[in-house]
């Protein structure tokens, strides 16, 4: 199966994963800007990055297994290790900065646990 032989069916739901994956993404990324405090603004490029990473991820899988007439898991692999580093990264920046703002006694530092 070529593209111009991929049911309207499929197309559509690929260009919905799509798009919408990229809009979540999007929307991580206006977070980073918008938001004031370091610690706001690791958050939301973290939960807008992993969910727009998946669904991006999903209208890929679900194209390559049509074109390619079986099952394509591959990109699943990216979709793991981003699931896995991107909120691992995002808590070891967190304990980063909260550890630096203790020990220069900031006023924005958050309580001790």
């Amino acid at each position: 199966m070529n593209g111009p032989d991929l049911p309207a069916w499929a197309a559509w739901i690929v260009v919905i994963l799509a798009v919408t994956g990229a809009g979540f993404a999007l929307t991580g990324a206006l977070g980073l800007i918008r938001l004031k405090t370091f610690y706001e603004r690791v958050h939301a490029p973290t939960l807008g990055a992993t969910l727009g990473a998946f669904l991006i991820l999903s209208g890929s899988m679900l194209l390559l297994t049509l074109v390619e007439g079986r099952v394509v898991l591959r990109d699943a692999l990216i979709g793991l290790f981003i699931t896995i580093t991107t909120p691992v990264t995002m808590l070891l920046l967190a304990r980063a900065a909260a550890h630096r703002d203790r020990t220069e006694k900031s006023p924005k530092a958050p309580p001790e646990p």
